[in-house]
Parts: C-alpha cells; structure tokens; sequence
C-alpha cells in the first residue's frame, strides 16, 4: 500500500494571520503553527482535544550571526498525506505501518539585502507528531554554527516522569519517578554507583522522557534520526512547567557545525490514551531514513554467549598481565586467572554449537587492558594483537568447524581518534579470522579531549562506524553510545546499543530495583534495541564470594520473561555456562525463544509496575509470552485472543515457584505444560521482583 498525495479542504486550514492548522488521519490529533507579532514560530499540538503542547516556540541560534528565531514570514506551504508500509530487516515487528499527514512551511527572513530561508516540517500520525528544521541549500546560510536550540515543550500539567539527569556522557543511571516540577538531578540518589560528571544539571534530564498526565494519558518525548547533530537533552522551568531542547556542546561550548543543506533530527512527541500503546508507537522508526545496506542478508539476528560475566563476577580477569606489584613493564607477571585463554574459549565454543547458538563473544582477547580504565591516553589497546594464551588461529578453526561466529569486541577507552586510526587494520584482521561483527565500547572520557559522548563529534563517528561496517558485511553492538534513535531501520548492521543501565550492574554494586526492567520499555528501548545481557540464572554472586552481597534484583524466571520484554534481534546468554548445565529444563527456554519477531502484542503495561507482552516469531507460528513485575507480587491472567482461534497449542509455562521472591528465594521456578485454546483462561502467580515465559506451539508440531 503506497498513496501521496497534496491535501485540500479540512486536513489544513487556510492561512489566517500565519496561522495553520493540521489535522492526523483520523482528525483526533491537531498541529497549529504560526508566527507571533516578532516574526517568532511557534506551534501548539492537541491530541483528543487535550491541550498536549502549548505554543511551544521554535527557532534556532547562531553564533557570530543572527538568529533564525524571529523576523520571518511564511514563504510558501504544502500538505501532503503518505500511507505506505514497509518490511523491516528485522525488529519486533515485519511490517509496519507509516501514515501521516505532513506539513511543509517555507519561512523567509529578510536581512537588507539578504533573504535566508529556513524550512519546517512537520509529520502528525494518530499517534504523536514529529517535527525538524531543515536549511535548505538555496537558503544563503552557507557555513554556520549553532549556539542553541531554541524548542520548548510548554506542557499543560504537571506531570508524573520517569527521568534521568542529563548527563552528556552516561546513561546508566536509574530512573526516579516524580513531578516534572520536583524534579532536582543534583540530589540524584548515590546508588547509582557512578559518579557525576561535570555535564550534570540541576534541571536537565535525557530523552526519552516519559510522562504519565493526571488526565488519564501518556506521553514520552525524544528524537529520531540523529544525525550530524548533537544530542537533545531537556531543560526544565518548573515555574513554567516548560521544557527546552538543551543540545550537548562540544570543547568550546558550541552545539553543532552545519551548511546548507542539513537538517536537525525529529523532535517527537508519543501518545497513548494506554500506557501499552506506548509500546508499539512506531514513529520514530517511520521517521528514519531507509535501509541504506542494499543486501543484508548478512545481518542474521541470533543469541551469543561468551567470556564475559565471569569477569564481571570475579571468577577471571580481562588483562593478562599482573602489574599489581610490579615497577615497570618488565616486572609484569602473567595472572592466573586470565579469562579469554584458548581452552576457555574453545569450552564456550563447543557450548555454543551443542545448543545451536550462532555466536560467541570473548572479551580480553587482545593487548591493553592492565591499565585502560580511566588511562584518559591516545593509544591504550590493539584491535589487532591478541595475547599469548589467544591462540587465534585454533580458536577461528574451532570456531569454523562447529559453525559458530565470533563476535570481536572493541573497547576503546574513550580513545576514539586511535580506534578509528586502528580501524582499518582491525577490519582486515576480522576478514581474515572471520568475524562477522564487534561490540564495541567507549568507556571514559572521549578522545578528541573535550568531546562528549553524545556530542556531534561522537555522532558523526557512531554513523561513520555503522556506515563501514555495513559496506565491510559487518554487524555491530555499541555499549557507551549516544542513546539510539531508530537508526537501526536506516542501518540495519546497527543491531544494538547498551546506552543504559544494563544488567552487569548486578553483579558489583547494588545492581537494578526490580521495576528497572518495567521502566526501560518506556524510556531507553522507546529508540531502540537493548543489549540487556540477561539469562542469569545464578541470582546471589555470593556463590563466587562468599563475602559478596550484591545480587540480581529478579527471580531466575524473570530473567527468562526478559527475552521476550526487552528486545533485542542479538540477545545474550549471559550467564556461566556451568550454571546453564545445572538447569537444562530452564536453559531449554534460552535456546528456542527467537531475537526476530513477525507481530507483538503488548497484553498490558505500566511503567515502573509490569508488562505483558505476546510476540509470534518471524516466519513462524510460535508465540512466546514474557510477562514481568516489580517488587510486588501480581496475578497474570493473560487474554491469549491472539492465537489462532480454534486451533490447540502446546504450551510451555516457566513460572516462579510458589515461594519463590526476589529477595529470598530468587531462584525457585515450576515448568508446567497443557495443551490450550485461545479461549481458555490462566491464572499465573508473578513473585515479587518475578515473572513468567511462555511457549506456544500449534499441537501437532515438532
């Protein structure tokens, strides 16, 4: 289905003192633009009636030159309604849905004997707006900077949020719930266990942002297909109840280098009468460009585990060497507890092609990690040079003869300039032992000093790296990134990010409430896939220490629910695989939930309390269901109406058991199975901090 085409009648109403209105498709949302007395844009969006946005103003500032804020008048517009589908590479659905109307105005400024010209376009869908600025290359801008954004969201309450401090540099941070006007980044609670970083404001948060109205609605705010531009935090006025695009400078306090020709991401605005709606908002993907890999049939969704938890909970190490007690360099002891060692590796090889797992990762591969955290120094790793005890050559060979893919990880320290230096060779080098794709990191403070994470320098170099791998047939997984913003559609070898409050956290400080995993849906996955990293059955780490308190904060069959609520098209099985080997009943679940999805169906959600989700797999008739809690205990009485109606399932339930608790009792869990119908009804205890994964099957099929 494909229709464009220009709008007359009602969708636009005519100009009225520079005002224009825009209706969506179904005329329940509504987009108002005009110029106020100073020539100043400004816009208001309305949904159901419901004042969502008022007047919020629009412009943006330049340094060394006047502003494209004020002065102008309307130039020219044109209305235009697209109703298309497209198929995804893969993603949580296979076909989605792009329609909207659209609005296009042509602002003109005059300047003596100068005219520039700045363009907005806006896209209104049933379900939110998406909006950006676009200089245009026939605009007489030329070469610019810009000194700031000037977009507010004026809001029409004050709102419960689930919020984050702006930070430019990090997000792994738990999320706080609070009036947006209560909101104080700086008393953030020390349990984060990570330091603030210069970058933290008093009333700045991150994006995605996600608000619950007293009205009885929800919106979340955040962008879409950042790129060539810095990241948009928000600033709060709490009087005003206002919050303003706030966009991560670079070492000289500019926000972004432009020419005529670029444009600014979407700025984009969700809503949802029902917070699960939320979940299946697809416009920040229908706002990003297309796949711009031609054949990406190399791009093969799967689950991986590897050598890397074990690190994580002290059992081995990253480095080879022991500098503890050593003078210098050549004092330097080999450790004996070195984690990325050839039998181990081999071990996690054979695992994985026993239990038809396309991929292996193996972190400590390579030279450079005695002194890397924080080093703040050019050159800190090889991508290039493996240790001694890595012994490349009968690993790849192993590897190649159990048909497994190993993953490279590229932990950069922040070094940035000398990765990509590096890169080259390192890619060559992945050619020639076939690895298929990287995770990478960026751990510290970025090199170019004075860059920032989410600045438009790091930007540029997340596309530039997603751009050469895809020409190279590689895939990559960024942990320290900017937070996505749908690019996964545009590059599709861009399958993951961390850019959160991951699951490591569990194991060395006081780790992740239990509503953390019902939080992020709705904040940091609204932009895209998570590398979550869960699958940990071994719930105490005091297993490893017997001094250790930290634990993860969820049941074992949480853990399990996590793979159909947090998506992801490369999911990780995070865990030892000693623990897997005493739970093969449990493990069985991890092997055959799939990472590529053809329909979801959100059940019931609510941020911060639990979600219900039901995904079919892609090409196929299974459904999995995962469903999750926080800290209270819940009754789940799915409504399984999205099965085929008359048709019997075999269904697989990994539930807590009846005792089972977070806290207490984490690991307890029952696997039941029954045959079933769409009409019949469950009733499924969730544990505090629990959960549950289902199977389904059509009877009859093997």
């Amino acid at each position: 289905m494909l229709s464009a085409f220009i709008l007359m009648g009602n969708v636009l109403n005519a100009q009225v003192a520079n005002v224009l209105k825009l209706n969506s498709p179904n005329n329940l949302m509504e987009l108002k633009f005009y110029l106020d007395e100073q020539g100043r844009p400004r816009y208001g969006f309305k949904a159901e009636g419901l004042p969502i946005v008022k007047d919020g103003r629009l412009g943006i500032l330049l340094k060394d030159a006047i502003g494209l804020d004020k002065d102008f008048v309307v130039d020219s517009h044109y209305t235009l309604e697209m109703d298309d589908s497209w198929t995804t590479v893969w993603g949580e659905e296979k076909q989605i849905r792009n329609h909207y109307r659209s609005l296009n105005v042509r602002l003109k400024q005059i300047l003596g004997a100068t005219k520039r010209t700045l363009i907005l376009e806006f896209r209104l869908f049933d379900d939110g707006l998406g909006f950006r600025y676009i200089f245009p290359e026939d605009g007489n801008l030329g070469l610019f900077t810009v000194s700031d954004e000037l977009t507010t969201f004026p809001l029409d309450a004050d709102h419960d949020v689930y919020w984050i401090p702006g930070d430019y540099d990090t997000n792994e941070y738990r999320y706080s719930r609070s009036k947006l006007s209560q909101i104080h980044a700086l008393q953030f609670s020390e349990d984060n266990n990570i330091a603030f970083k210069q970058s933290v404001h008093d009333s700045l948060v991150q994006t995605p942002l996600m608000m619950i109205a007293g009205d009885g609605y929800y919106l979340a705010i955040h962008e879409a297909a950042l790129v060539h531009y810095p990241a948009m935090n928000l600033e709060i006025d709490r009087s005003k109840l206002e919050l303003k695009s706030h966009l991560v400078p670079d070492v000289l306090g500019n926000k972004a280098y432009l020419q005529g020709g670029d444009k600014t991401p979407w700025r984009v605005i969700l809503y949802a009468k029902k917070a699960k709606d939320i979940l299946t908002n697809r416009i920040i993907l229908n706002l990003n460009e297309p796949s711009k890999i031609a054949d990406p049939s190399f791009i093969k969704p799967g689950k991986f585990i590897g050598v890397w938890w074990e690190m994580h909970v002290g059992k081995s190490s990253w480095n080879y060497w022991d500098k503890s007690t050593a003078l210098s360099s050549k004092f330097w002891k080999k450790v004996n507890h070195h984690g990325a060692n050839t039998a181990n590796v081999i071990r996690y090889i054979d695992f994985a092609s026993k239990h038809d797992i396309p991929y292996v990762l193996v972190e400590g591969w390579n030279e450079g990690w005695e002194d890397w955290f924080g080093a703040y120094r050019e050159h800190i790793f090889s991508f290039s040079k493996p240790y001694p005890d890595f012994d490349i050559n009968a690993i790849s060979a192993r590897a190649k003869a159990k048909n497994v893919k190993l993953i490279m990880h590229h932990e950069t320290s922040g070094a940035v300039t000398d990765y990509e230096r590096q890169l080259d060779t390192a890619i060559r080098f992945m050619i020639q032992y076939g690895y298929p794709g990287i995770k990478g990191g960026y751990v510290g403070k970025i090199i170019p000093r004075g860059e920032h994470h989410d600045g438009q320098w790091m930007v540029d170099h997340y596309e530039r790296l997603a751009s050469k791998f895809g020409l190279n047939k590689m895939t990559m997984d960024l942990h320290e990134p900017v937070r996505p913003t749908g690019l996964h559609r545009t590059y599709p070898n861009w399958w993951s990010n961390e850019a959160a409050r991951g699951n490591e956290f569990n194991a060395w400080s006081r780790g992740n409430l239990p509503e953390h995993e019902t939080i992020l849906p709705f904040t940091r996955l609204l932009g895209g896939p998570m590398d979550y990293t869960p699958g940990i059955f071994q719930i105490k780490m005091n297993v490893y220490d017997s001094a250790k308190k930290e634990q993860v904060h969820t049941t074992l069959a949480k853990q399990l629910a996590l793979y159909v609520t947090m998506y992801s098209p490369i999911q990780m099985a995070a865990d030892l695989i000693e623990n897997y080997e005493k739970r093969p009943d449990a493990f069985k679940f991890i092997k055959e939930v799939p990472t590529d999805w053809d329909t979801t169906v959100v059940l019931d959600a609510e941020p911060g309390d639990y979600i219900y989700m039901a995904r079919r797999e892609r090409n196929g008739k299974q459904w999995f269901v995962g469903a999750i809690t926080d800290e209270q205990e819940r009754l789940f009485e799915p409504d399984l109406s999205f099965l085929t109606p008359g048709k019997k399932y075999t269904m697989v339930v990994y539930r807590d058991g009846d005792s089972a608790d977070w806290e207490r009792n984490p690991m307890s869990y029952v696997i039941d199975n029954k045959t079933i119908r769409s009409t019949e009804k469950l009733k499924i205890r969730l544990a505090p901090g629990g959960g549950c994964a289902i199977q389904l099957t059509p009877a009859g099929k093997n």
